[in-house]
């Protein structure tokens, strides 16, 4: 069996030094030295000035949401997670849907200011597969009409845009260290803000809103992480530059394989560097994609519709809204296995098997 996806496990007597330590210690939780540890060694590591270790991606999202006291309307896009929209709605805003540009598969900032009216306060944009959005151009518009940004990075750790994190991007930045991330601490998630201010905020807000034993600063939820999960992340920190060269060599290798399919990619942005965070193709039609994954199905190699249908079209607690273009390409768009002990000689399999699929 193949699935889409297997988390990274770094050698167990790893971990286990780390556990060692939480033993002795006796300190599980409430931000102790491992989840200290952490924050800082990947700020070191990103080069990031703030940066906030919490229990998911998701609760990165609430927390920004509220920290940055937002209001009324947030344009964001209908081809992501389902917690890029989920979080909007569960903070009392409205979500206002922008089709995505058909190359990027990102939000498409050239129709953002049409969706601008008097009640937005934020474009909160997903950088798909941890390919940067159009950043430069988001944070035009946004200057001119006075809005926040938040940049869903749940796919993007360790990606480079013009040299710097993509994280450094936008007023808060948030990823997920979910366990089918090629980074994770089995379950976690980061928030990076621009602003000192805003960061302590956001830490008050982590730990319920405490600001010393008897004293409250803020309005807060219990987004905190234990000591077992940022023992992960750090033994998997040591592990990454070689997790990100073995997914980098695979996807070659399946691009090398699929040279002559007529299957497409999502076109990276020319500044940016690449983490091969996903596999994804886009087929010319549907009835191909369905044909491929149904025989990849009976091999028992499994893949995933990363993302379909139209967050725009679906959701039962939004009125349904038309999006062209994610509609059509939610349609068509595969994502390939793709993980750190995938062989080569499976990747292979892989594209025989679709191209069998494809041709007959």
């Amino acid at each position: 069996m193949i699935p889409v996806t297997k988390p990274f496990l770094p050698p167990k007597e790893v971990y286990n030094a780390y556990l060692d330590g939480i033993w002795k210690r006796q300190w599980l939780t409430n931000m102790g030295p491992l989840a200290s540890e952490l924050e800082i060694r990947i700020k070191e590591r990103e080069e990031l000035n703030h940066l906030l270790f919490v229990t998911s991606g998701t609760i990165a999202l609430q927390i920004a949401i509220k920290a940055l006291a937002l209001k009324g309307e947030i344009i964001t896009t209908p081809f992501s997670f389902i917690a890029t929209t989920s979080s909007i709605v569960w903070e009392g805003c409205k979500p206002v849907f922008v089709d995505i540009d058909a190359s990027s598969l990102n939000i498409d900032a050239n129709k953002i200011e049409a969706a601008i009216t008097k009640d937005t306060s934020a474009i909160l944009a997903t950088h798909v597969y941890g390919n940067p959005c159009d950043v430069e151009k988001i944070a035009e518009i946004a200057k001119k009409h006075n809005l926040k940004v938040i940049y869903d990075g749940a796919h993007a750790f360790g990606v480079k845009l013009k040299g710097k994190s993509i994280f450094d991007y936008g007023d808060v930045s948030i990823c997920s260290l979910h366990a089918t991330k090629l980074y994770h601490s089995i379950e976690g998630g980061l928030i990076v803000a621009q602003d000192a201010t805003t960061l302590k905020k956001m830490e008050y807000m982590r730990n319920f809103g405490f600001a010393g034993p008897e004293r409250f600063a803020e309005l807060g939820i219990n987004g905190k992480n234990s000591e077992f999960h940022a023992a992960m992340g750090l033994a998997n920190l040591d592990y990454l530059d070689g997790i990100l060269q073995q997914r980098k060599e695979l996807t070659e290798r399946y691009w090398h394989r699929l040279v002559q399919s007529k299957l497409a990619a999502p076109i990276w942005h020319k500044a940016a560097t690449n983490n091969y965070g996903y596999m994804p193709v886009i087929f010319e039609n549907e009835e191909v994609l369905l044909k491929c994954m149904e025989q990849l199905k009976l091999r028992e190699i499994f893949t995933r519709r990363y993302f379909y249908p139209s967050l725009a079209a679906i959701l039962p607690y939004l009125e349904s809204v038309r999006m062209p273009v994610t509609e059509a390409l939610a349609k068509r768009v595969l994502c390939l296995p793709l993980y750190y002990d995938l062989a080569v000689e499976e990747v292979d399999l892989i594209c025989r098997t679709m191209l069998n699929a494809k041709n007959n």
